[in-house]
């Protein structure tokens, strides 16, 4: 803990008012961890699909003084698989407009959640203010409401086979006006029950979510309606502190999110197939620039299948990617080329003293479920196709799950900060990717850096964004046979929130997304 308390930082997320609610704790003299906290409780407000305290997530956290570390508080699978002849397990149908997807819910479709335990376990190691003034902004939003804007109702819109699947969902979630459909935009959303949850959690601590009366609740509603949660699951959960995957790029350290998840690593190996390449001399947004992404993003992925990395333990994913010989095949193909939707948000804040926070959350799509009382909905991760690689309810039992969430740091060489992470599924890694190059390579402030257009290339499809040279996007584009042009920034390419600090600590930026409704502020 630091005693100083400077009024000073920097916050980027993905609604204003979760951004003020880090604000609110900063000014009266918290630090960055205890600030992204308080945005993380109002997030659950602000963006209550893509975030739930029955979710999980990761920081990555780097204080001013004393060693960086990863928080790992992501769902966890039960000890025990479901019972096959009573299993509440069904699809939904979500509508994207242009595609619709299908994903499972149900209460055999839920995770052991980490959130509540993350939030105490990072306050107990690195906070400066005690949980109940910590919640206390998300208190007040979820009593008062807020009004609901146009993304989170689009949202809403695109999940609303879940979020109006049982009626307890309904009566959180349904429009007052017309309880036939879901809460729209510009009508008011509260849920005062989740405040009532958080203050009696605050009160009695995360003990009342993994072995007290919400707990007793979660386990004897999945044994009794299908599930698979257990008293033994929630009380056995535990944040694991990890070493950060660290690795230099020209001079600049970043730390980001190491295996067992995969977002970060993958990062980390792009990075390393540019690291010999000299991007200074190439213009942004240039046929050679896009076609050197493009190149970078697919051999990333050939990579993230021969190396096995989704097969192997966290010190053998790292040595079986960065193998020298492996590394060096995927580099040498990159300067051999002519010199020519998950529900998951963001949460940036660095501090005056120079303590930076990157924290990265989700609820899956949300299993339907909200746990009685509480206005809490469950994750569905269990029921996450992206997540379950080897199919559903075949999941390793008590093992902590893999994501593609890469919280970052980046210390540049001349002792700047950089925060940032992304929402986005498998977008996230190629999101961050290119706004780290954007601001390292192309020298850009992180606001330009963030609304630059961006491009994602995976598995023979490439996805261009509006904001290239209209004419160079054609060209470029007719070089893949299967392309779609976007005519607008789009959440598809990620959300990447991010904040930068100088070395004195003393000048700051901040940008949010607007792909994701993205909200900044500098104190």
């Amino acid at each position: 803990m630091n005693s100083s308390s400077k009024k000073t930082g920097a916050i980027a997320s993905g609604h204003p008012e979760t951004t003020a609610a880090a604000r609110i704790i900063l000014e009266e003299g918290g630090n960055a961890f205890d600030a992204v906290l308080g945005a993380m409780a109002a997030s659950c407000v602000t963006e209550p699909v893509l975030s739930s305290m029955g979710g999980g997530g990761f920081l990555l956290a780097k204080p001013a003084h004393g060693k960086s570390g990863l928080y790992d508080f992501f769902a966890h699978t039960p000890i025990a698989r479901p019972d096959h002849s009573n299993r509440d397990f069904f699809p939904i149908t979500c509508d994207f407009g242009t595609v619709q997807q299908e994903f499972h819910i149900g209460m055999a479709s839920i995770a052991t959640p980490g959130l509540v335990k993350g939030m105490f376990e990072i306050n107990r190691d690195l906070g400066r203010m005690p949980i109940k003034r910590i919640i206390e902004p998300a208190m007040a939003l979820a009593r008062e409401g807020i009004p609901m804007n146009r993304l989170q109702a689009y949202i809403f819109q695109v999940v609303g086979g879940i979020y109006m699947s049982m009626p307890a969902s309904r009566q959180i979630f349904a429009s007052a006006d017309d309880p036939s459909r879901l809460i729209g935009e510009g009508e008011r959303f509260s849920n005062p029950a989740y405040a009532d949850a958080l203050e009696a959690i605050s009160i009695e601590g995360d003990d009342l979510f993994y072995r007290g009366e919400i707990a007793r609740q979660i386990a004897t509603d999945c044994q009794s309606n299908g599930g698979t949660l257990t008293r033994r699951d929630l009380e056995a959960y535990e944040v694991i502190r990890r070493h950060p995957l660290m690795r230099e790029y020209k001079g600049t350290r970043l730390l980001t999110n190491p295996p067992p998840s995969s977002g970060g690593i993958l990062i980390a190996f792009a990075l390393a197939l540019l690291d010999r390449v000299d991007l200074e001399r190439t213009e942004f947004g240039s046929m050679a620039h896009l076609n050197l992404l493009a190149k970078v993003m697919d051999l990333t992925n050939q990579a993230r299948i021969e190396s096995g990395i989704h097969e192997v333990g966290e010190r053998q994913a790292e040595q079986a990617l960065f193998d020298p010989e492996l590394l060096e095949t995927y580099r040498k193909s990159v300067m051999g080329q002519p010199a020519s939707h998950r529900g998951t948000t963001h949460i940036s804040v660095i501090d005056g003293d120079g303590n930076a926070a990157a924290l990265t959350l989700s609820n899956g799509e949300g299993a339907g479920y909200v746990v009685p009382g509480t206005g809490i909905m469950l994750n569905n991760m269990l029921g996450e196709e992206d997540i379950n690689p080897h199919g559903f309810h075949q999941w390793p039992t008590a093992t902590r799950m893999s994501s593609m969430m890469a919280p970052c740091v980046a210390i540049a060489p001349d002792g700047g900060i950089f925060a940032l992470g992304s929402g986005g599924s498998n977008r996230i890694r190629t999101a961050i990717l290119q706004v780290l190059l954007n601001v390292l390579e192309f020298g850009m402030p992180v606001e330009e850096a963030i609304i630059s257009p961006r491009i994602h290339y995976e598995a023979g499809k490439l996805n261009v964004e509006e904001g290239f040279d209209s004419d160079l996007r054609q060209d470029f584009a007719r070089q893949f046979e299967d392309a779609r042009l976007w005519d607008e920034k789009n959440l598809f390419f990620g959300g990447v929130h991010c904040v930068h600090a100088d070395s004195d600590h003393r000048n700051f930026r901040a940008a949010g997304d607007q792909r994701r409704g993205g909200s900044a502020t500098v104190l």
